[in-house]
């Protein structure tokens, strides 16, 4: 008997990828990931600005209470019967400001670690008014130099 001198893994398939698909795998992932990255980075912005804004809503009620039983917005932490700045912080933020001299403005600064590095040590300004209806309406807006990036602000800051 003749013995066939065909190779014994003929009709065996091709088993895994091969360079070029694994290199075209690579090259997606490495797209979708730069994509995805800043998006990540926008969101976790946001959130980080969305605690200064709710870190501000004691303030805002307590001088718009000082207002209502005065006539006239504090002009410091004490006379509108909030605590200390700095004791104001959050996890993000790093003081709630009633603003001497510019009654009822309150500034709110991001900390300078633990946030996105866009963020790192600007301000966020709150400044009411009353506009003569005995009703005190908050403007929202970045501070000065200082200013956060429109992309993490929330519609009525921008």
């Amino acid at each position: 008997m003749q013995q066939s001198a065909e190779p014994a893994n003929r009709n065996k398939k091709q088993g895994g990828f091969t360079l070029i698909e694994l290199m075209i795998v690579v090259a997606i992932i490495g797209v979708l990931a730069s994509i995805a990255v800043p998006q990540y980075q926008n969101y976790v912005g946001r959130a980080q600005v969305s605690e200064a804004i709710s870190l501000m809503s004691p303030a805002k009620t307590a001088i718009s209470e000082y207002f209502i039983s005065r006539g006239e917005f504090p002009t410091n932490n004490a006379e509108a019967g909030l605590s200390e700045p700095a004791e104001m912080a959050g996890k993000y933020v790093a003081s709630v400001d009633v603003s001497q001299g510019d009654a009822g403005v309150t500034v709110v600064t991001m900390k300078n670690d633990s946030v996105v590095s866009e963020l790192q040590g600007k301000t966020l300004v709150f400044e009411p008014d009353d506009e003569d209806s005995g009703v005190v309406n908050w403007q929202c807006r970045t501070g000065g130099s200082d200013q956060i990036p429109a992309k993490f602000l929330p519609s009525e800051c921008r």
